[in-house]
């Protein structure tokens, strides 16, 4: 698997020590391994929405609107459905 590039930014950011002992803000990208990416956006959750429109002559023609919920089964965790079972 692959490395993937992410940058890290505002509170809770890594630091090293510079020759004096004062922290360095790190720079540029940080290497992540795709499978720990993977591990903690399903440890998580994350939520993936859009909108496409298809338009011609800037007359909109259809519009789709996308949303996802991405995250790990478990037993703990309740069905968002009324009865609890699947769609």
């Amino acid at each position: 698997m692959g490395a993937l590039f992410i940058r890290r930014g505002g509170v809770g950011r890594d630091t090293r020590r510079g020759a004096l002992g004062q922290p360095e803000p790190l720079s540029g990208p940080i290497g992540v391994p795709l499978v720990d990416l993977l591990d903690r956006v399903l440890a998580t959750g994350v939520v993936i929405s859009g909108d496409l429109v298809i338009a011609i002559a800037d007359v909109p023609l259809v519009r789709l609107s996308l949303h996802a919920l991405l995250s790990s089964v478990s037993e703990r965790v309740p069905a968002p459905w009324a009865d609890g079972g699947p769609l």
